[in-house]
């Protein structure tokens, strides 16, 4: 799974770290989750607890998005055995499925590809009668994938709106808060255009909480945010939107634009499934420590904010271990997972988990090998999945602060030989960390 491991497991403590990604990464994928949380007997589909005849349904059809959507979907097919008539999804490099159509948009930025593959998901989610069975494979990445823009706004409108909201260090559920109040597909309205259909979301969630309705902006889910609470993120944040992005939601709080069902009732012929999440890969990473004989601990599946600032608290916990074996004796492993974010402020190439990794190996740590990545191998707008970082990464660490400030981490962590490639791993379940404590 991890490019080049060999040369990146410099050490045991470095071979242990990487050993918790692939345990944590493995865990995630939609093959292994579907196995043990989605099981058909006879017509009768089971998901996590709840049951569904699949003999009691005219057709059965696939309709999602997301960068693990496609192989959830390829995976369904397998486990439905025929049972799926038809189905489209939107994947960032879709994998190859049967009956289920997969088409490919752009991640994190939606481009032209997202919208025409969101706009033909809404189109055959509407007019779906009570004797359809719609299963919605929904995960990280969807928001940009699933791109179908409300009103007025435009595209372009999206991708500006989107590239400001990204850069502004305004967390993942305020960013979606504005995404749903810009969209047709988000925030229920995929699932709203589906009714009466039944709809089970199959969900992968990438944000903190897993709540339905943040996770991809939540196509199938309620939605508790308005019109009002958008525009006072953009205000909060100071982020600048084009004109027709302010002028859609100011009429939405005039009450001139229909609000997003905040209502479950609304949404009562749908049931959603967290089938995955960051305690999916953490629970076993945790595993895979121990057997490698290190006492695990797992700090919080739900870090947020600014990334150098989590790194700093997360790695003053690794040392604190080191020298005083509080909160954990060494050898041992601390396992985070959540989602932090990066305010923008220079032109570099980088992401938060490779920001993470570039200010702890700054202080340059005795004793302490620290991994991080974004389980979907992509970490912001790169192509590379985190890093891997110990005291002696950086020859020059002023150089690392230099990089740092101007938010370009990856030019740096290369120029080190640090730098974790996985390509797509198939699953997303968001920032996954690991600190090794010799």
């Amino acid at each position: 799974m991890i490019d080049d491991r060999d040369r990146l497991a410099a050490t045991p403590a470095h071979d242990v770290a990487l050993s918790c990604l692939e345990a944590g990464i493995e865990a995630a994928t939609p093959e292994r989750v579907l196995r043990e949380s989605l099981s058909v007997d006879g017509s009768v589909l089971t998901v996590a607890e709840s049951e569904y005849d699949l003999a009691a349904y005219d057709s059965v059809v696939v309709l999602g998005g997301g960068k693990a959507a496609d192989v959830v979907a390829r995976d369904l097919e397998a486990h439905l055995e025929g049972y799926v008539d038809r189905g489209l999804i939107v994947s960032t490099a879709p994998v190859e499925t049967g009956t289920v159509e997969t088409v490919e948009g752009s991640h994190p930025v939606p481009d032209r590809d997202s919208l025409d593959g969101a706009r033909r998901v809404f189109q055959r989610a509407k007019g779906l009668g009570e004797g359809t069975l719609v299963l919605a494979p929904i995960t990280g990445g969807g928001s940009a994938l699933l791109a179908l823009p409300a009103g007025e706004i435009t595209l372009v409108d999206l991708q500006t709106t989107t590239e400001a909201l990204v850069e502004s260090g305004a967390s993942i559920k305020e960013i979606n808060a504005v995404r749903k109040h810009c969209s047709a597909i988000k925030g229920g309205g995929l699932a709203r255009a589906a009714a009466p259909a039944t709809v089970v979301g199959l969900l992968f969630s990438d944000v903190v909480g897993d709540d339905p309705g943040v996770i991809a902006s939540g196509p199938t889910a309620p939605d508790e945010t308005t019109y009002a609470d958008a525009l006072e993120i953009l205000d909060r944040y100071d982020v600048t939107v084009p004109a027709a992005v302010r002028e859609h939601l100011e009429a939405g709080m005039a009450g001139e634009r229909e609000e997003t069902p905040s209502d479950p009732g609304v949404l009562g012929h749908v049931d959603n499934h967290v089938l995955a999440d960051a305690w999916t890969a953490l629970a076993a990473a945790r595993d895979a420590a121990r057997e490698a004989g290190y006492e695990p601990l797992v700090l919080s599946s739900r870090v947020r904010g600014e990334a150098t600032e989590a790194a700093l608290s997360q790695l003053a916990i690794a040392e604190e271990s080191g020298a005083t074996a509080t909160p954990v004796e060494p050898p041992a492993v601390l396992l985070s997972g959540g989602e932090t974010t990066v305010t923008v402020m220079g032109n570099g190439d980088g992401g938060p988990n490779l920001e993470f990794a570039l200010r702890v190996a700054v202080e340059q740590p005795d004793d302490v090998v620290c991994a991080s990545v974004d389980t979907d191998g992509e970490d912001g707008g790169t192509e590379v999945a985190g890093a891997i970082v110990d005291g002696e990464t950086l020859s020059n660490p002023q150089r690392g602060r230099a990089a740092l400030l101007e938010n370009d981490a990856l030019s740096t962590l290369e120029a080190s030989s640090a730098v974790i490639e996985t390509g797509p791993t198939g699953t997303n379940v968001n920032d996954f960390r690991v600190f090794v404590i010799n």
